[in-house]
């Protein structure tokens, strides 16, 4: 099933500059930051990112817009640890537990964190409006950890998730559990739920998959990444970049973690894969891999739908301002509401 919202008149392909001024100028500074810190020689001068990348306090002690986060720690050694979110009020007041999402941030595996302010935002609207108690991961970032780091962090904490009762409050019903994640996080979510599948856990059951522009890729260019050269944050220029950073060295884009239906794809027909939405937009230079992916799901016998924002820039969910930001939201809310 596809869907197609676009509450603004048609755009050409090429105009992010008719987007709000004010989400205009925050690409256009991110691409910018993103570009001046990703370093020739394979590396990232995260000092210079420290300085733009405007974090968020955990608020424990008292709810912030209905919601309470705390940070937990799951392994020192390797700074994994999530921030939590649990809503303080409920839609349904009748309702005795909550489900779980476990959150992967996007950053095409090198930058940002849950506590990153975007992030922190965006989580809490998920908490609030879903709703349901979120888990926002901090795994390691490459290029100083490379795969399979990310995909080994994930999948850790959902053992974590598993193995301690009391990691999450009573109200979360960890066997009610979704995962979920924008770009690369959502290229992590997808991994991590392969994983998942060919785990025994004890209490711990993933439902659902909500893959908010994926992180996908592979050698060949689409019609999409050509057309769309020049956009923001995800051109084939920045792109190429990241997978180099994150991939073992040699390693092609048709890699398993990029291509992932690709000639080295891992076979799921077998598995007991999630329920999967996929949302796409029409100005992000990576659709085309992205609506690959749904496709693939579904020819692995798996269930995948497909929702569209036709003049939509990548990450556009991020940006309050603007008015699709609140329809995805809505759009996650309805597509947990239908497994639970």
């Amino acid at each position: 099933m596809t869907t197609s919202l676009n509450s603004h008149s048609p755009q050409p392909t090429s105009s992010w500059a008719l987007l709000p001024w004010r989400t205009w100028i925050s690409l256009k500074l991110l691409t910018k930051m993103t570009d001046v810190a990703c370093r020739p020689n394979g590396t990232i001068n995260r000092r210079l990112l420290s300085f733009f990348d405007y974090k968020s306090s955990a608020t424990p002690s008292a709810p912030y817009k209905g919601v309470i986060t705390s940070d937990v720690t799951v392994d020192p050694a390797r700074n994994l640890w999530f921030r939590l979110f649990v809503p303080t009020t409920t839609s349904s007041s009748s309702s005795s537990s909550l489900p779980v999402v476990v959150f992967f941030h996007g950053g095409g595996f090198s930058f940002l964190s849950p506590d990153t302010f975007a992030y922190d935002a965006v989580c809490r609207k998920f908490s609030r409006r879903i709703p349901a108690v979120v888990v926002s991961v901090n795994y390691r970032l490459s290029p100083e950890h490379g795969y399979p780091c990310q995909y080994d962090d994930g999948l850790d904490v959902l053992k974590f998730l598993d193995q301690n009762s009391d990691a999450l409050p009573e109200v979360a019903d960890r066997s009610r559990c979704f995962l979920a994640g924008d770009s690369a996080g959502a290229n992590l979510a997808h991994h991590v739920a392969v994983r998942a599948c060919r785990e025994r856990f004890r209490i711990v059951k993933v439902v659902g998959l909500i893959s908010i522009q994926p992180f996908f890729g592979g050698e060949e260019r689409t019609e999409s990444e050509t057309r769309l050269e020049g956009a923001p944050l995800v051109s084939v220029t920045r792109t190429d970049w990241m997978w180099k950073a994150f991939l073992p060295v040699g390693s092609s884009r048709d890699h398993e973690a990029v291509n992932v239906g690709g000639p080295n794809a891992v076979d799921i027909s077998g598995l007991e894969y999630p329920a999967t939405v996929v949302f796409v937009g029409g100005l992000d230079p990576l659709q085309d891999w992205q609506r690959r992916y749904c496709e693939w799901l579904r020819k692995s016998g798996k269930e995948a739908k497909l929702i569209e924002y036709p003049t939509m820039v990548h990450a556009f969910y991020v940006f309050p301002e603007l008015p699709e930001s609140n329809h995805l939201i809505s759009q996650v809310k309805d597509f947990v509401a239908s497994l639970v």
